[in-house]
């Protein structure tokens, strides 16, 4: 890589590869070296007193702060990230969620979440964050009327976002509502591992925080645990100083795998998407799979929005079954030979989970609660897709789903 200047308007795919490969970093090698050290030397006295005053990736300070491995995938993610001043990373994606709300919450504050947000959200919401004195209230983001009413009565800090929702996929409205969060000082913060900055750039689209779960497409062999935050530089500067303050950093050996990883992403989500979207298109036509949640088919409630603001999605996508027994999730799982049945997603391997998003909801209904069934609900299952050949993965599910034919 040459030490010149980048061209300017280069490619996603271009980016992806040259992001964070600084020459300084690099050397004469390809790929950032794994830095290894908790104590960073000075060659003199005064050098160690201006590192002092400095507070920067590309500053040596002390281990905690980083080395070139940790800067640049830190680098390369905000290259990706359209509006991006910075981004933090952090030990988990759990970290990053909560390094997020604490950033810019305090006691007393108050919380809008979106009621179908991922469950390790809404468990830092009701646990550490109400032991930290902030109330939150869960809301429906479908509903825009009801959510710019509750807006402006709650006068919440911070506004929690993620779409599409957790487990059941919905796509909500993300620039309606950042825009009303902004209107009354809100900051707004958005879970965007599903489709990462590649298939919604978040922050161009309102958003003051984009956060994400690296463990999942960035790392992209289920190899590591990690998360991010990107931000412009006013929220930038509060998530890395309260990242410094909680002492969050992340393995250089683990920041390697990751940077190894997210020169591939782009190739891996688009092939995974176009599976994805082929499989969920015959599990739609299956008699034993009452419905499939997928934004990514002509016929979700979602796949409007999708189609105007995404320019991209992912592998993971959810399916009810036709059964009242809700150990029929279980049995058809049992079944497949070619997919995991474990937590997580976006690694190179597909994996099969079965779900219940009723007992993660407050406000919304789940798609899953049987019509005219007094509150019963159907058995679900979701798929994270990976890079096997789309027609081996359909044959496996169809072994599965006939495990109900002998019901």
């Amino acid at each position: 890589m040459s030490g010149g200047d980048e061209p300017e308007g280069l490619g996603e795919s271009t980016r992806l590869t040259r992001a964070g490969r600084r020459p300084e970093w690099t050397g004469r090698v390809v790929n950032t070296p794994v830095w290894r050290g908790s104590t960073h030397l000075y060659a003199s006295d005064a050098e160690r007193r201006r590192a002092g005053g400095r507070d920067h990736d590309g500053q040596f300070f002390y281990g905690r702060r980083g080395a070139p491995t940790q800067w640049s995938l830190a680098e390369a993610l905000t290259k990706i990230e359209p509006g991006a001043a910075g981004t933090v990373l952090y030990p988990s994606g759990v970290a990053a969620i909560a390094g997020c709300l604490l950033a810019v919450l305090s006691p007393g504050d108050r919380l809008l979440m979106s009621d179908n947000a991922y469950d390790p959200s809404r468990s830092m919401a009701t646990g550490l964050l109400a032991r930290m004195g902030v109330e939150t209230r869960f809301f429906d983001p479908l509903d825009l009327a009801a959510y710019a009413a509750l807006v402006g009565e709650f006068r919440p800090q911070a506004v929690w976002l993620e779409s599409p929702g957790s487990l059941t996929m919905e796509v909500c409205d993300v620039p309606e509502l950042a825009a009303v969060a902004r209107k009354h000082e809100a900051v707004s913060i958005i879970d965007n591992t599903w489709a990462s900055p590649l298939g919604f750039a978040a922050l161009e689209h309102g958003c003051d925080i984009a956060m994400m779960s690296l463990s999942k497409h960035v790392g992209g062999h289920s190899d590591v645990m990690m998360g991010s935050a990107s931000a412009g530089d006013a929220f930038y500067a509060k998530l890395r100083r309260t990242a410094q303050e909680l002492g969050q950093v992340v393995s250089p050996d683990d920041a390697a795998l990751a940077a190894r990883g997210l020169r591939t992403m782009k190739v891996r989500l688009e092939a995974s998407t176009k599976s994805a979207a082929r499989i969920a298109e015959w599990l739609a036509d299956q008699p034993q799979v009452e419905r499939v949640l997928c934004p990514l088919l002509p016929d979700d409630p979602g796949h409007a929005l999708y189609r105007r603001d995404f320019t991209g999605g992912c592998g993971l996508f959810s399916f009810i079954l036709a059964s009242d027994d809700m150990k029929a999730a279980g049995r058809v799982v049992d079944a497949l030979s070619l997919f995991g049945i474990g937590y997580s997603w976006g690694g190179y391997e597909s994996l099969a989970l079965p779900i219940t998003p009723h007992v993660h909801r407050t406000v919304m209904p789940s798609p899953t609660q049987a019509p005219g069934s007094g509150g019963g609900t159907r058995p679900a299952i979701r798929l994270s897709i990976g890079l096997e050949d789309s027609e081996d993965l359909i044959a496996d599910l169809a072994r599965g789903l006939a495990q109900l034919d002998t019901e």
